[in-house]
C-alpha cells in the first residue's frame, strides 16, 4: 500500500507542476494578446496619420502644378500674341 501512496503523490506533483506550468503559459498567451492589441490599436493610428499626411501633400501638389500651369500661360500667350503681332506687321 505504501507504494501506491508513493506513485499516488509522485502523480499528484507531477499535475500540480503542469498545472502551474499550463498556467504560468495562459498568463503569456494574454500577455501576448494584450501587446498584439497594443500594436494593432498604434498601428491603425500611425496608418490614419500617414494617410492624412498623403491627403495634405497630395493636396499641396495639386495647388503648386495649378499654380504652375497658371504662370506657363500667362508667360506663353502674351508671347504668342506678341510673335503673331510682329509677323503681322512686319
Amino acid at each position: 500500500m505504501n507504494v501506491m501512496e508513493e506513485r499516488i503523490s509522485k502523480i499528484e506533483g507531477i499535475i500540480s507542476q503542469m498545472n502551474e506550468r499550463l498556467n504560468h503559459i495562459g498568463n503569456e498567451v494574454t500577455s501576448l494578446r494584450s501587446e498584439i492589441s497594443d500594436t494593432r490599436n498604434s498601428l491603425k493610428s500611425e496608418i490614419t496619420s500617414l494617410r492624412s499626411e498623403i491627403s495634405d501633400t497630395r493636396n499641396s501638389l495639386r495647388s503648386e502644378i495649378s499654380g504652375v500651369r497658371n504662370w506657363m500661360f500667362g508667360i506663353l500667350i502674351p508671347m504668342w500674341v506678341t510673335i503673331i503681332i510682329a509677323v503681322i506687321f512686319r
